[in-house]
């Protein structure tokens, strides 16, 4: 059982230490994703065809928020898979159903980001 000392430590970390726990946080969600360099590759060869076609503003800000979702999607399920690996290190059903829920969002983001690259780039390529 914690401690009121140790309940309060966590109250008291100072916004810089705050910040810096976020970004060990990112580092820690690219060395633990495997998918992490195929998004981001994917990413910029999308960013490049942004650039080819000339694309409009509100035709980048649909592409960034599709992009940006499926990234953090993927470090939400990330994060999952760790929790469920301390938590549950033997297999139980309810872990499984977890860390398929959270990889069904990733794809649900994927698809979306389709759709929306999809929208933009077909017309402009036929």
């Amino acid at each position: 059982m914690e401690t009121n000392q140790e309940k309060n430590a966590w109250k008291e970390v100072r916004y810089h230490k705050k910040f810096l726990n976020a970004l060990r946080g990112v580092y820690v969600f690219i060395m633990a994703s495997p998918h992490i360099l195929v998004a981001a590759i994917f990413s910029g060869l999308v960013i490049i065809l942004g650039f080819y076609f000339k694309i409009g503003e509100a035709e980048w800000l649909a592409l960034v928020f599709a992009i940006g979702l499926v990234f953090i999607a993927e470090a939400f399920n990330t994060a999952i898979e760790i929790d469920i690996d301390l938590t549950s290190p033997d297999y139980h059903p309810y872990a499984r159903d977890t860390k398929d829920v959270a990889a069904g969002a990733v794809l649900l983001s994927l698809l979306l980001a389709t759709i929306v690259g999809a929208m933009i780039f077909l017309p402009k390529i036929f």
